[in-house]
């Protein structure tokens, strides 16, 4: 996932150490409880029937991995989704993690009239204006690439979508954020798969099925907006896209999510530590 680059070549790990490294990440699967099925997410907010080929975390085991295993600051995690065949510790892992904003109504009306490559500029230069402050709470800076995929919205199903590439400063590999936004009367479902760029032709496969799976509780729904009462988000589409929401899951995160992993296996050695994550050394 995220790469390591290194000035000297690493020496081979001990055996022992792939035994303490294939140990630790046992032990922590181990202590997981998934379900597959119908989920009713908290505070009846909605439901999630889970996709084939996943299976999903509670809130509170969701914010375990999050916080303690992946180094992000406390959330407010609904629960995960990940791939059945992997843990959150497992080599090529990803997830989508599920919060709810309730920041308001989001009007769609701006959509169709949104230049997501001039949207794409101004959140570069903001991304870098943040730099500062990001170094300040002790996280790497960042460098937004571009559109991984461009923002899409289906004014049908009331769903948007879109992913970037990043680049955090000390790292050769960069990472992906996909994702997608279901809105509803009251605030925008999120779902965020943390993930790297290798892993984009997979994540945007299930793209789909994921749009699919979830929905908001009768009552809770897009259609349901009442003006007379209902708050009105401070945004539209395009600020949704742009918005300010990176620093809850996304940007800052997702960097802290491996730098924790690895100070977790530190001992283990180098080498084990690049076969981990899949990455290589400047002198391999």
């Amino acid at each position: 996932m995220v790469g390591l680059q290194l000035t000297t070549a690493a020496a081979p790990a001990p055996a022992d150490s792939v035994d303490r490294e294939k140990a630790y990440v046992d032990s922590v699967h181990a202590t997981l409880h998934y379900q597959t099925g119908h989920i009713v997410l908290p505070d009846n907010l909605g439901t999630l029937d889970v996709p084939k080929g996943f299976r999903f975390l509670d809130a509170e085991q969701s914010n375990y991995v999050l916080t303690k295993l992946w180094g992000n600051p406390e959330g407010g995690s609904l629960g995960m989704l990940l791939p059945d065949d992997r843990g959150p510790l497992s080599d090529n892992n990803w997830a989508f993690d599920i919060e709810y904003d309730p920041s308001g109504y989001v009007e769609d009306d701006d959509a169709a009239d949104i230049d997501y490559d001039d949207l794409l500029k101004e959140m570069q230069d903001d991304t870098e204006a943040d730099n500062d402050e990001r170094e300040k709470a002790g996280f790497g800076r960042v460098l937004l690439i571009g559109w991984a995929a461009k923002p899409f919205y289906d004014p049908k199903l009331n769903v948007l979508h879109w992913a970037k590439e990043l680049r955090f400063s000390g790292t050769s590999e960069t990472t992906l954020n996909y994702n997608v936004r279901l809105l509803g009367r009251k605030g925008v479902l999120n779902l965020n798969a943390i993930g790297s760029m290798h892993q984009l032709p997979e994540i945007r496969r299930t793209i789909p099925s994921i749009i699919k799976s979830v929905a908001f509780a009768k009552g809770q729904q897009y259609a349901d907006f009442n003006p007379s009462i209902d708050e009105v988000a401070a945004y539209g589409i395009g600020g949704l896209v742009a918005g300010k929401v990176l620093a809850k899951v996304g940007a800052l995160a997702l960097f802290a999510k491996f730098w924790k992993v690895i100070l977790a296996l530190v001992a283990g050695g180098w080498t084990a530590i690049r076969r981990f994550f899949g990455s290589k050394t400047a002198d391999e």
